[in-house]
């Protein structure tokens, strides 16, 4: 699994403007399966994905699509992990663990 912490490099204005794209952008990854949990950082100076677990490759290319890395709006930080325990809540990552 990742996290993917998005830094924005340039002023808000701009991410405004593209935020429309980059909402339609992440409906979609979340319909294709790809995202768990997505969200603003507080303060607003970027934004957090947590994906299921998948290749980096995959995830290269998906973040590729994204219209704030088309655009250079934002730097993306990536962060493997490997979850070794979950809340109940989160039983439905545990089974997408067992299956890797």
């Amino acid at each position: 699994m990742f996290v993917v912490v998005l830094t924005y490099i340039v002023p808000l204005a701009e991410i405004d403007r593209a935020l429309p794209a980059h909402n339609e952008w992440l409906t979609k990854q979340y319909e294709d399966g790809h995202f768990l949990a997505s969200g603003g950082q507080k303060p607003r100076t970027g934004g957090v994905l947590i994906t299921r677990p998948m290749e980096r490759a995959r995830l290269d290319a998906i973040l590729a699509t994204d219209p704030f890395a088309i655009a250079q709006l934002a730097t993306y930080e990536i962060i493997q992990f490997q979850p070794t325990r979950t809340s109940p809540e989160l039983n439905l990552v545990n089974e997408l663990l067992d299956n890797n």
